[in-house]
């Protein structure tokens, strides 16, 4: 029988935990009260204004129904606004607010903290091995997961497009 810490299934429990743990601890000490995956909600509508939740869940490779209620938290704090599509009645375009901007930029140096505490133990080029083989693992399987990645579509991408040409103009 292997021990768990040949399987990689373990492996990446464990280390999902210790992420959690240290992006929790990096954020509080800076004052803010958000969660790794707020938080990559938040930067990913950032990078495509005007996105609906469907959208936002493949981006961040979380379960579609489950995103719900990490909108519902960053709409609560003040961070995301809802608006109604103007292309699909049922689909809510997300936008971030200037109290979600701040915070994003606030967080940053927290965030970045986590990212190199998480890789403390590694020096520069395993660090990046690491990375690598994540990825490449991540790719390979990406279809077998409940929340698969998506990329936003090119609609997506032009209606972002439009929404910053009408925020500027």
């Amino acid at each position: 029988m292997k021990d768990n810490n040949d399987m990689p299934g373990h492996l990446a429990r464990r280390f999902q935990q210790i992420a959690v743990a240290v992006f929790h601890a990096e954020a509080e000490a800076a004052g803010y009260d958000l969660t790794p995956v707020q938080y990559a909600a938040l930067a990913a509508i950032s990078a495509n204004p005007g996105i609906d939740q469907v959208t936002l869940a493949g981006l961040i490779a979380y379960d579609r129904t489950t995103i719900t209620g990490v909108v519902d938290r960053l709409v609560q704090k003040g961070f995301l606004e809802r608006r109604a599509s103007k292309r699909d009645r049922r689909a809510r375009e997300l936008e971030i607010t200037e109290a979600g901007r701040e915070t994003l930029s606030g967080i940053m140096p927290a965030v970045e903290a986590a990212q190199r505490m998480m890789l403390r133990g590694l020096n520069a080029d395993e660090s990046e091995e690491l990375l690598r083989l994540l990825r490449k693992a991540i790719a390979a399987g990406n279809e077998l997961s409940r929340a698969p990645f998506r990329e936003a579509s090119a609609d997506v991408a032009k209606t972002a497009g439009r929404i910053e040409s009408d925020r500027d103009g």
